[in-house]
């Protein structure tokens, strides 16, 4: 497939099917298992070294979605914020700039680098900060985020407008979105997303940019554990020494192959 053909693939995507969406129900036994597995999450993951981690929700979700996962992280020894703008109803006025005057303040007030996990639109806003502010940002990673294809490729562009009173077709800001961001990146995604095309969020893989796969709901990918032992492996690299995620012998089970037939 030329890379042409493969632009073209990409903005004829569909969104998820009727079924995978009924089945984004699973997001209720996902949070169930992460707390379940908290205790072994915390023998199994490293410890990281304090950083501040900023932690961006979906479309219509507050921090309340990420409770769960900055709690986690917070336990992991991470200093994680969430946005705090309430709910993500798109980037209306003063949305993007209250996220870059968090940016700086995190930066400025910790001295060091800000790591930005960004939950679908959440993801979308993270790779628009790192065209910007790449000084500021450590590391890039998403969760089940749009990030290329056809902006109607989800299950929610009709919600997205509806909130954001913008259409889901914004070529302005998708220009600083679409290209690999200019930090380490890790794009975590799930073929059984309900909500949003799975090849939607595939990043090109380069010598800082990777994707995860995990079987898990779109809805809950922010608890499942897959994703909190990947979130917490890829925040321990020590910083200028970023390494790809190494799956290892449960991959097939648990991370699958994210390359077969992207």
């Amino acid at each position: 497939m030329t890379s042409a053909t493969a632009t073209y693939a990409k903005e004829d995507l569909t969104p998820p099917s009727r079924l995978l969406l009924l089945a984004e129900g699973r997001a209720l036994w996902e949070t169930g298992a992460g707390i379940a597995m908290w205790p072994l999450l915390l023998q199994l993951t490293p410890r990281g070294d304090g950083h501040p981690v900023l932690v961006l929700p979906g479309l219509v979700a507050g921090d309340g979605s990420t409770l769960l996962l900055r709690r986690y992280l917070c336990s992991r020894g991470y200093d994680a914020h969430g946005w705090g703008q309430g709910r993500n109803f798109g980037p209306r006025d003063g949305v993007e700039q209250g996220m870059v005057e968090l940016l700086k303040k995190l930066h400025d007030e910790s001295g060091q680098k800000v790591s930005i996990i960004g939950w679908s639109l959440g993801g979308v806003y993270a790779r628009m900060l790192a065209s910007s502010y790449s000084h500021m940002i450590r590391d890039v990673i998403t969760l089940g985020s749009p990030f290329s294809g056809s902006p109607r490729a989800t299950n929610a562009w009709r919600v997205y407008e509806g909130v954001s009173g913008q259409s889901s077709h914004d070529p302005r800001r998708m220009k600083f979105v679409q290209p690999t961001p200019p930090v380490p990146t890790t794009s975590i995604f799930s073929r059984t997303d309900g909500v949003v095309a799975w090849r939607c969020s595939i990043e090109k893989t380069g010598p800082q940019s990777e994707n995860i796969e995990v079987i898990a709901s779109h809805l809950g990918l922010g608890a499942h554990p897959a994703v909190l032992y990947a979130v917490a492996d890829r925040l321990a690299q020590p910083e200028g020494q970023w390494k790809p995620f190494n799956r290892g012998v449960l991959g097939p089970l648990v991370y699958p192959d994210p390359d077969r037939d992207a």
